[in-house]
């Protein structure tokens, strides 16, 4: 994931938080403490991506296109880094791998690239302006699996 899709969702969560309010770029420039420049083009990008809408004029700026809750964490991803992928081999975009035709373990990288676009999916915006305690978060469960208990407890 690239600072523009994090920058990305750390605006939207801002706006979830707020939802009824229009807020343009340079006062969310302000709010999160990132560049304008850097704001405004994130803000498009989302914007294009039918993810916020934007409102010309003396009280215009951006909001959500839709509620928090029915967006997900992967579609912001998406909109500003492409498709969701830890490698090269994804459905989305066969044949940009040299190795593709014969790699034994393309299968196997495209089961992992499911499940974290699967796991993405189901983290909506609304759950991100909740956060958690770093308390409850843990690497792992002693099974080698990594485990998040807020998570868990869906």
């Amino acid at each position: 994931m690239t600072k523009q899709a994090d920058y990305g969702i750390v605006l939207m969560t801002r706006m979830a938080c707020e939802p009824e309010r229009f807020a343009n770029a340079s006062e969310l420039a302000g709010d999160v403490q990132l560049p304008l420049p850097t704001v405004s083009k994130i803000l498009k990008l989302l914007a294009r991506a039918e993810l916020l809408e934007s409102h010309r004029g003396v009280k215009g700026g951006y909001c959500l296109a839709r509620e928090a809750e029915g967006i997900s964490v992967a579609e912001i991803i998406s909109a500003l880094d492409g498709p969701i992928a830890i490698t090269e081999c994804i459905d989305d975009a066969p044949g940009e791998c040299m190795q593709e035709s014969f790699c034994e373990v393309r299968a196997n990288w495209q089961q992992i690239n499911h499940a974290i676009r699967h796991a993405l999916d189901n983290i909506t915006l609304a759950e991100m302006t909740h956060p958690i305690s770093a308390d409850l978060v843990t690497l792992g469960d002693g099974s080698g699996h990594a485990t998040s208990s807020a998570w868990a407890k869906r």
